[in-house]
């Protein structure tokens, strides 16, 4: 099949060459400007809560230049002649500059373009877009990219490549590139993809098998990534109730006492309603009444050996097990103070009781 270049009609070769011999010659003065925006960019997140993995860039190759610039119209009617989709390129394409930001998680990829985009005194944004290769409304799997279209303000650095470009084109310092801010997992399968599909010139190989398997990986990846994220998410939660001036304060209302235990324990909750009132009365007969206090009483080394010594016949919701830790906690004083006048309650507990003073040896 050949590349766009070789397939391009003849007569429109001529302008096609002409401007990648122009390219050709302006490329190394590119570069600078590539360097200068890639340093100003990762500039930014200098200080920030937000560190990418690394920011990288390229100024597009020759070869690469001239292939973009073969792509062509069809033509307005039948029969007539194809036209360049780019008759200027050295003006029309914004991707010659291209910077990459490359972060962690798909929460990470919006705060960092609203970083780079609150940069107004050095960048103008021209474009916002998510280039999604598959998406959830048309079912399909790919890679998402976030794409900014920024404009250098008055840059000395693009002042002296617009000086090379010749008598005709003022010197403003004003110039159009591309950011591209996507995962480290969204980039690595682009990369990947990229070489196995573009840089295979001859189509002859390609075939559905290699178009499914690029799509089974896409999926997979979007749901590390998910994980990934659900993870990043819990783990905040998590720091969030040990801070003691902070959610670690907030009361243990019914609500609060059920976000925690599902936020830590989401492997226990077999619940037959939604009710968490008694398991705060229980907490507050102890005078548990933070959230740092039963993130402390929840301790996994704890449950693991309450699980342990009662050996329970049928894995226990959370009612129970919150129960039998806080007996672990405070042995006999557990009993009277929620046992009260019910005898069979206060068997119960006995009972449990000297089975973990047996496991602890203490009996």
């Amino acid at each position: 099949m050949g590349t766009l270049w070789e397939r391009l009609d003849d007569g429109l070769r001529p302008g096609v060459e002409a401007s990648t011999d122009e390219y050709r010659r302006l490329r190394p003065v590119l570069e600078a400007v590539t360097v200068d925006v890639r340093d100003r960019i990762q500039e930014i997140f200098a200080g920030a809560d937000l560190q990418p993995l690394f920011v990288s860039a390229r100024t597009k190759s020759v070869d690469s230049f001239r292939e973009k610039a073969s792509r062509t119209l069809e033509p307005a009617v039948p029969g007539g002649e194809p036209s360049l989709e780019f008759p200027h390129p050295l003006r029309d394409l914004h991707d010659l500059v291209g910077v990459r930001v490359i972060v962690s998680l798909p929460h990470e990829v919006r705060e960092a373009a609203n970083l780079i985009k609150r940069r107004r005194n050095e960048f103008d944004c021209r474009a916002d877009r998510e280039k999604d290769i598959g998406s959830v409304e048309s079912g399909t799997y790919g890679y998402s990219s976030r794409h900014l279209i920024l404009r250098t303000r008055q840059n000395d650095v693009v002042k002296h490549y617009q000086g090379a470009l010749g008598e005709n084109v003022r010197s403003t310092g004003n110039y159009i590139f591309e950011v591209q801010i996507r995962t480290i997992l969204a980039h690595a399968w682009s990369e990947i993809e990229h070489d196995i599909r573009f840089k295979n010139v001859d189509q002859r190989a390609w075939s559905p098998y290699l178009d499914r398997q690029f799509t089974a990986t896409a999926a997979m990846l979007e749901a590390v990534e998910s994980t990934f994220s659900e993870l990043h998410e819990r783990y905040r939660a998590v720091t969030g109730f040990w801070d003691e001036d902070g959610d670690g304060a907030v009361p243990l209302e019914p609500e609060r006492i059920r976000h925690v235990w599902q936020t830590l324990l989401p492997h226990v909750d077999r619940k037959t309603d939604d009710d968490w009132g008694w398991a705060a009365e229980l907490l507050a007969a102890h005078g548990l009444t933070t959230t740092t206090e039963l993130a402390r009483l929840l301790d996994a080394e704890a449950i693991t050996k309450v699980r342990t010594a009662l050996d329970h016949r049928y894995s226990p919701g959370p009612d129970r097990l919150l129960d039998d830790v806080l007996l672990w906690r405070f042995g006999e004083g557990h009993i009277e103070l929620t046992a009260g006048s019910d005898r069979q309650r206060r068997d119960s507990l006995q009972r449990r009781l000297r089975q973990m003073q047996a496991f602890r040896g203490d009996a």
